[in-house]
């Protein structure tokens, strides 16, 4: 095994990890590894919203953004998803990566400025950005041979790691964590223009996207998935949307993937903002949604052992307040960050 953390960002620890040196999991997991030059990267999230479901403005606003992903300093790697969302308006976004943030400041003056400063009939929009220190986030993979989010833009995976299977693994796979608390500090500021208002969150402020991947399930492992666990998944996924504010947890989307086109893969992601990552983990560990989705993947995976097709990701980040950006256009007052409010 090696450590989650790669060498070039180790360091002596003043805050011990929560398991001791001689751990070890009991099962198989992978991080993604970044080239050492890697010192920041980009997470952007530019999406629509509308009353009806795929209303074809909406379609065709996206279609203009895919376009422009492949403009001059475009994203290394971009995918789509879909959602409804707690007021039930139908939501489609693309996110983003770059690991260049001044290629992504090229492109973004160009080409991505203006997705929240020109108004669409009957559509809101929104741009979510964070630009963090590879320090303040982490990756976790149950295969190495497919990547998704961040890490489509590592240069490699790891090998099998040590910190993962148990609570408070993902903050001990984060660099920061061998010398910080990432405690939250200070409060969101807010600008209004019109129909359009951009937030600026408080420092600390985390996000988690936590994906996964049946394609490659069949048979009795399909069943299981689609009956035992994805409704148990789901159900903790909406008491975050519409009851998260009482946990920490500003606004959540459970979402579906797409191809570019818009058709549905069987894939799907959630993705929440947090108002730390203590919050987090302690919504993991101890409430009755989380613990409930935890039983039904262990029995799962328990049950499956090392045939299981199901592929399952996420990653963590925590961001400064100078590396956030929070804009909505004509968007219900229940948006994404909006709810910080």
């Amino acid at each position: 095994m090696e450590s989650a953390i790669p060498a070039h960002l180790q360091c002596p620890r003043s805050r011990p990890r929560r398991v001791p040196d001689d751990y070890v999991p009991p099962y198989p997991s992978f991080v993604a590894r970044h080239a050492p030059t890697v010192q920041r990267v980009v997470m952007a999230y530019f999406g629509v919203q509308s009353p009806t479901p795929r209303a074809p403005a909406a379609e065709a606003a996206l279609a203009e953004l895919q376009q422009r992903f492949g403009a001059a300093n475009g994203p290394r790697h971009w995918d789509r998803a879909r959602y409804t969302d707690e007021a039930g308006h139908d939501n489609v976004f693309c996110t983003a990566y770059w690991d260049d943030p001044s290629r992504f400041d090229a492109w973004f003056a160009a080409h991505g400025r203006d997705w929240t400063r020109t108004a669409r009939d009957g559509l809101g929009c929104f741009t979510e950005i964070l630009r963090p220190d590879v320090r303040y986030y982490e990756t976790l993979f149950s295969s190495p041979d497919r990547s998704e989010g961040i890490a489509t833009l590592a240069t490699s995976m790891s090998d099998v790691v040590m910190e993962h299977a148990y609570w408070g693994g993902a903050r001990d796979r984060m660099p920061a964590s061998q010398t910080e608390a990432m405690e939250p500090s200070g409060e969101p500021r807010i600008e209004r223009d019109g129909a359009r208002t951009s937030i600026t969150g408080h420092g600390a402020l985390c996000l988690i996207r936590s994906g996964q991947d049946w394609s490659d399930t069949d048979g009795d492992e399909r069943r299981m998935y689609q009956h035992d666990v994805e409704p148990v998944l789901r159900q903790g996924m909406d008491f975050l949307r519409d009851r998260g504010l009482e946990v920490g947890c500003f606004a959540n989307r459970y979402v579906t993937v797409e191809d570019a086109a818009g058709r549905p893969l069987e894939k799907s992601y959630g993705m929440s903002w947090w108002k730390s990552l203590a919050k987090l983990e302690r919504w993991a560990e101890s409430h009755p949604t989380h613990v409930a989705i935890f039983g039904a993947a262990m029995k799962y995976l328990s049950t499956l052992g090392p045939a299981a097709k199901l592929r399952l990701y996420h990653e963590v980040t925590v961001a400064r307040a100078d590396e956030q950006f929070f804009e909505y256009l004509n968007c219900h007052p229940r948006t994404g960050m909006l709810r910080a409010l």
